[in-house]
């Protein structure tokens, strides 16, 4: 029961850390996409407004890896996930030595 209560609130933490990182991302990502996007429209650094662009399209781009991460990916292969595919595949190891013990038993018997 203990164990049970420990793993819950270690996977709670786990994703309450996941998702603070997320927010810092974007946070971060908004302020520097404003900061970018302004410094090349209003002052003119640099050549042309293009490089700005795609700076801001790679980064959301992986913004948007981040979010499917958190929020996708994490959220349903999660550790009852990871026990629940490490069951079925044990119940079918088990059920596939079990056809086979019967047919040495039938080999046997004959």
């Amino acid at each position: 029961m203990e164990k049970e209560l420990h793993e819950q609130y270690e996977y709670a933490r786990n994703r309450i850390r996941q998702k603070k990182r997320l927010y810092y991302h974007f946070v971060f990502f908004s302020l520097c996409s404003l900061f970018l996007f302004t410094a090349v429209y209003f002052f003119e650094i640099g050549i042309e407004l293009s490089w700005c662009i795609w700076i801001i399209t790679i980064w959301l781009f992986l913004f948007v890896l981040h979010f499917i991460k958190v929020f996708i990916t994490d959220r349903f292969m999660n550790k009852t996930w990871e026990r629940d595919q490490i069951d079925r595949l044990v119940a079918l190891q088990q059920k596939k030595l079990t056809q086979l013990q019967s047919k040495i038993e039938d080999n046997n018997s004959k």
